[in-house]
Order: structure tokens, then sequence, then C-alpha cells
């Protein structure tokens, strides 16, 4: 009896089982990642928005170009609580505002833990100088 009443399910929700969790799409849309770092060892503070896009619980955002001094891109993997691991890397876009003095056009990296709700979030830097980032939906 179990069977059959499987089988009329299956028939009647093809594809179903293969759904994304309801909440992996909660999140999806364009976005503003604002990072925000204050001053820090020598360096000065700075501030900037990228454009940020999340589909299907991916979320990526970038700033100019690749290969330009202050290029920087965001990606990562938002989870259906909103619970998020995303990886920062780009390019240094001016010696006074990288901690150590590093030269313009220096790669660098790292780790940001956020939090999103329906309409916004919070993250911050987890390695190297303190930084916040805010995240609002268009």
């Amino acid at each position: 009896m179990r069977f059959g009443v499987l089988v009329i399910v299956a028939a009647v929700l093809p594809g179903a089982a293969w759904a994304d969790p309801p909440g992996v799409v909660r999140f999806d849309g364009a976005w503003t990642t604002t990072v925000s770092c204050p001053d820090s060892n020598g360096a000065l503070g700075y501030s900037f928005e990228a454009p940020t896009q999340i589909k299907n619980g991916v979320l990526h955002g970038e700033r100019m170009r690749p290969g330009e001094p202050g290029w920087l891109v965001l990606d990562g993997q938002i989870g259906p609580d909103g619970q998020a691991k995303l990886y920062a890397k780009g390019l240094v876009g001016a010696a006074p505002f990288a901690v150590g003095q590093r030269p313009k056009g220096t790669d660098y990296g790292y780790h940001v833990v956020a939090r999103f709700e329906d309409a916004r979030g919070s993250g911050t830097r987890v390695e190297g100088r303190h930084c916040e980032l805010e995240f609002v939906r268009h």
C-alpha cells in the first residue's frame, strides 16, 4: 500500500525530490555590499560599495575590473538559515590604505563570516585588520 502512495506522489510532483530546499533562494536578487575598515596599524580607513548578486544562495560581488588596483571580488554560499561563509580577494588600491603600506596592485584575500535576513545582512572580516560588511537588498 505504501508503495502505491509513493508512486502517486512521484507522479504528481515530478522532480520534487530534486528541488532546492525552500530557504536556498530566499536571498536571491540584487544587493549592494558596503565594506568599511577603520584606520588600523598605520593604514588609513576606507569604505566602498560593490554591486552584488545572489542566485540559488550563492553570493557574488565585484568592484572594478580584475587586474585594476582597488579591484575586489566577494564570493560564497549562504545557507537557508542566513549564515554565510564568504571569501574576498582583490588588489590594493593605494599604499596608504593598506596595512604595512603594501604597494598599489598587491594581492590580498580574507574570509568573512556573515548573517543574512530578508533584506539586510552584516559580516565581519576574519583575518587581518578589522572590517565590517553591510549587505542591503534592492
